[in-house]
Parts: structure tokens; C-alpha cells; sequence
């Protein structure tokens, strides 16, 4: 799982039958305080959750990206999969 805030959408009018009605968005990786990474990287996932721009996100790949039941056996290699609320770093 990655840790990525939603920077914005992304529209496709066409489109695999399998994703109609989904909802793209674009997200660059932070790290788990919610901090941009200097490299910008950026991915388009499918949002599972009803996310938005501006939610911090949590973001699922590969195999287990189609594991959610709004995107199974989809083409998709992404899935936002939860809104993160809060995270505790716990210091050693």
C-alpha cells in the first residue's frame, strides 16, 4: 500500500466496458505524514471509496488493486482503497 494525496481527476470517455461509471483520479505518492516526495511521482487509481481531490488516501496495486468489489476482474492497476483519517508514528 502507498500513502498519496489526490491532486486531481482524470476523464476518459472512452473506456473499457469494465470501467464504466468509475471515478479516476490522479494521485502523487506523499510520505505517511502526508508530505509531497521531491520526485513527483504520480498515478491514476480508481476510486473505490468516494474519495476527492485533496483526500489522503491510501493506494492498492497490482493483483490486489482488483481485489475491492467495485473493481474486480477490471483492467486496473490502482485502487484508492481508504481515506486515511489519521496516522500514529510511533517512536522506538
Amino acid at each position: 500500500m502507498i500513502f498519496a494525496k489526490v491532486v486531481g481527476t482524470v476523464v476518459a470517455n472512452q473506456k473499457d466496458e469494465k470501467l464504466e461509471g468509475s471515478k479516476l483520479l490522479l494521485c502523487q505518492e506523499t510520505d505517511a505524514e502526508g508530505n509531497d516526495y521531491e520526485d513527483d511521482s504520480y498515478h491514476v487509481a480508481v476510486d473505490a471509496v468516494k474519495a476527492g481531490v485533496g483526500d489522503f488516501v491510501l493506494i492498492s496495486y497490482g493483483s490486489s488493486a482488483r481485489m475491492t468489489s467495485s473493481t474486480r476482474d477490471s483492467p486496473i492497476d490502482a485502487v484508492i482503497m481508504a481515506i486515511i483519517d489519521d496516522v500514529e508514528l510511533t517512536e522506538d
